[in-house]
């Protein structure tokens, strides 16, 4: 398997809404194993890159958080979608669902050649 890359700048802030959409509340440990797993573990994700989302996230209405415990018994913060968070999912989708039709028909090999 190839080297793992880094998320993809724009990218993450999806890839955390639709992760608890799908998975319900998650602690940022879960969380992030849980997007490097869906990436088929091509992606690395860095702590130091996720948790500023989350709490930009969380101050921006679209998740919220509490502490609870982990499966191994250690308290932790858990994250869960908000109405907003839900709201910002869906519009997010639809615009990267744009984003790479549009970039599709760049890549598409060309007719002219």
């Amino acid at each position: 398997m190839g080297d793992k890359t880094d998320v993809w700048q724009g990218t993450l802030t999806l890839m955390v809404l639709r992760t608890l959409e799908i998975m319900g509340p998650q602690h940022g440990y879960g969380l992030a194993r849980r997007i490097e797993q869906t990436s088929g573990d091509r992606l690395m994700l860095n702590y130091g890159t996720l948790y500023p989302a989350l709490l930009k996230l969380e101050q921006e209405g679209s998740i919220r958080s509490r502490w609870g415990v982990s499966d191994n018994n250690r308290r932790a913060k858990f994250y869960e979608l908000t109405k907003a968070g839900q709201r910002q999912v869906r519009k997010a989708t639809a615009d990267w669902e744009q984003t790479t039709e549009i970039l599709a028909r760049f890549l598409a090999p060309s007719e002219e050649a």
